[in-house]
């Protein structure tokens, strides 16, 4: 999942992003609210985290603007201000969840967790489809009770397939939602992965099939006559 940070204090920032990378998301940040509306306006997130008090422009202007914009990525709000009347203008606004500072890290990953659930329309914290299911807390793969060991970008790209069962998933948006500003993954490293993929799943009777000049998508091996 991709992930926007918002945060005005550095080291705070460093630290939740660390965190976020360290489960496999792909994470951008910026320390202001000018830099967040236009990134924002220019690209696409699963989930916006959002501090209140920023330079240049206030979170729930960022928020306002977002909203106005018909952008429905989840935001969880960060901050301070933890006023029930802060609270409930922030949730009007359009924001999905808020978390005041300071608040415990575990908690922080579980509002993260949920969120990008419900954003994936998701009740259960686990998916299964073919002979694969997927843990979306621990972001694992197993087929039964045995964990699938695949490598970060693979696994990256087969929870976004998986996430999309079915459903074509256009080349551009993989690449977007694997990417941070400063990585750099060309299609053709997509295809590949792919091609990884395709191996690691046929034991298990899925398969990643391709939609000419579109994108991919994750299908059921048809069954051995």
């Amino acid at each position: 999942m991709r992930i926007l940070l918002t945060e005005d204090n550095i080291a705070l920032a460093d630290g939740l992003s660390a965190i976020l990378r360290g489960t496999g998301h792909a994470v951008d940040v910026v320390h202001d609210g000018a830099s967040a509306n236009a990134v924002i306006a220019a690209e696409n997130f699963d989930l916006v985290i959002l501090d209140l008090n920023l330079p240049e422009m206030d979170g729930l202007d960022v928020l306002r603007a977002m909203r106005a914009r018909q952008n429905q990525a989840a935001v969880l709000i960060l901050t301070a201000r933890g006023s029930p009347e802060e609270r409930v203008k922030g949730l009007d606004l359009g924001a999905d969840d808020y978390l005041i500072k300071p608040f415990d890290i575990a908690e922080f990953e579980a509002r993260v967790r949920v969120l990008l659930r419900r954003q994936a329309g998701l009740r259960s914290a686990t998916v299964g489809f073919g002979g694969i299911s997927f843990d979306l807390n621990s972001r694992t793969f197993s087929a039964g009770s045995t964990p699938l060991d695949i490598p970060a970008r693979e696994l990256g790209l087969l929870e976004i397939l998986f996430m999309r069962a079915g459903k074509v998933v256009a080349k551009e948006a993989i690449i977007q939602s694997l990417t941070a500003f400063d990585d750099d993954i060309s299609a053709n490293a997509i295809e590949q992965y792919v091609s990884r993929l395709r191996k690691r799943l046929s034991p298990h009777g899925l398969t990643v099939k391709t939609a000419r000049g579109i994108g991919y998508y994750l299908d059921k091996l048809p069954e051995a006559s």
